[in-house]
């Protein structure tokens, strides 16, 4: 039987493409021995006493709804972290939310804040949610690029030159994903200024803020003047290896607060309820197997930028995250042709870079969080694909 229900589909839907990362899992999917670099998730199973804490939660009968915002207590102990770890202050009761991953936060942020027609400035190479995400909120995506001779990093006057009076927002990821580019407290203040200039809420989404390496990390909601017009995003996610379990959360003005509350009661009702007692059990006391986490981290991101710089893969050092992102160029292939030879041929799934963006074209997003044993086993594979 032909399904023909697709013209019920709404003409907005029809246009956005699917994610071209999901593509490139699917197709390794359906091989054997494939080393998967592709994926943009911790290698490590969510800490033990977390899982206990979700497990203690389900025996002790809380298995109702929250709050619509989340657990006041899980807030609370999101307040004083933040405060005490980034420098940044929020009202529990009204200027946090829990949401179903930093995702669903991001999503909530754009309907909030967009009226048709507005238009949000979004740094590329980017994570493959942002302008699709806009569109839907019906707003329209202004793209800047980042590019590799300023090592990813954006410039502001490549931002200054993108506001129009139909700007509304700029969004920013550091450290980014997916070149790991990490924007310093000056580069942050840069950007902070042309916010101030022309009223401009930034959503800056700060999922990696634990996973940065060789510098403290900034909360850009820590700029002077920027607390009252950030919207900061994260979650449990990447530093606490919680991926499925899918917590998040948005702090910022009570209004805009108020808003994504408000969108969040009707569509989703609150984050998983054993969800949110173990996120409670990693910050109370999940923060060394953070620090073992990001220790590994490091060293395997240092194992591979050496080692693609050695075959030929030119590659910057990131500064956070757990993704590389080396040029193909000297290849003449282009991103998504290099990316299914080397899966076809050697059994290594990278992502293209231009599913990050068309500024992404060119190079390849590899991700360091497996272990050092598949990580050495893939870099003879990329080599061995290199020299024939």
């Amino acid at each position: 039987m032909i399904d023909q229900s697709h013209h019920y589909v709404a003409d907005h839907i029809h246009q956005l493409k699917p994610s071209g990362i999901r593509r490139f899992f699917d197709l390794a999917s359906k091989l054997d021995n494939v080393i998967s670099l592709g994926v943009g998730e911790p290698d490590f199973v969510t800490p033990w006493n977390v899982i206990e804490a979700s497990f203690h939660s389900l025996e002790q009968g809380y298995t109702a709804y929250t709050a619509n915002a989340g657990l006041l207590e899980l807030r609370e102990e999101l307040s004083c972290f933040l405060s005490e770890t980034y420098h940044v202050s929020y009202r529990a009761e009204d200027q946090m939310l829990i949401t179903v991953g930093a995702s669903q936060a991001i999503d909530l942020a754009f309907r909030a804040i967009i009226n048709p027609g507005d238009e949000v400035i979004v740094i590329e190479p980017s994570f493959v949610s942002y302008a699709p995400t806009i569109k839907l909120a019906g707003g329209e995506p202004v793209i800047v690029e980042a590019t590799e001779p300023f090592a990813f990093k954006i410039q502001p006057e490549q931002i200054k030159s993108a506001i129009t009076p139909k700007t509304k927002a700029i969004l920013i990821c550091s450290p980014n994903n997916p070149t790991g580019a990490a924007l310093n407290r000056d580069e942050l203040t840069a950007i902070a200024k042309l916010a101030e200039q022309h009223d401009l809420i930034v959503v800056s989404d700060e999922i990696y803020a634990d996973l940065l390496y060789d510098e403290e990390f900034t909360s850009f909601a820590s700029i002077p003047n920027m607390i009252d017009r950030t919207i900061l995003i994260s979650g449990f996610s990447k530093a606490f290896a919680m991926t499925g379990w899918r917590l998040g959360y948005a702090a910022g003005p009570k209004a805009i607060i108020e808003a994504m509350t408000k969108i969040h009661q009707y569509t989703i009702m609150c984050a998983p309820t054993m969800a949110q007692h173990g996120a409670l059990e990693a910050l109370r006391n999940g923060r060394g197997s953070v620090q073992e986490m990001k220790n590994s981290y490091r060293q395997r991101r240092n194992y591979v930028v050496k080692a693609l710089n050695e075959m030929g893969l030119t590659c910057h050092m990131p500064g956070g995250a757990f993704y590389v992102f080396p040029s193909i160029k000297a290849t003449g292939m282009s991103s998504e042709a290099f990316a299914e030879a080397l899966l076809e041929d050697q059994r290594v799934a990278v992502v293209p870079g231009h599913v990050f963006g068309n500024s992404g074209e060119g190079y390849i997003r590899c991700s360091y969080a497996t272990s050092m044993q598949q990580l050495a086993e893939a870099m003879k594979r990329i080599k061995r694909f290199l020299d024939k």
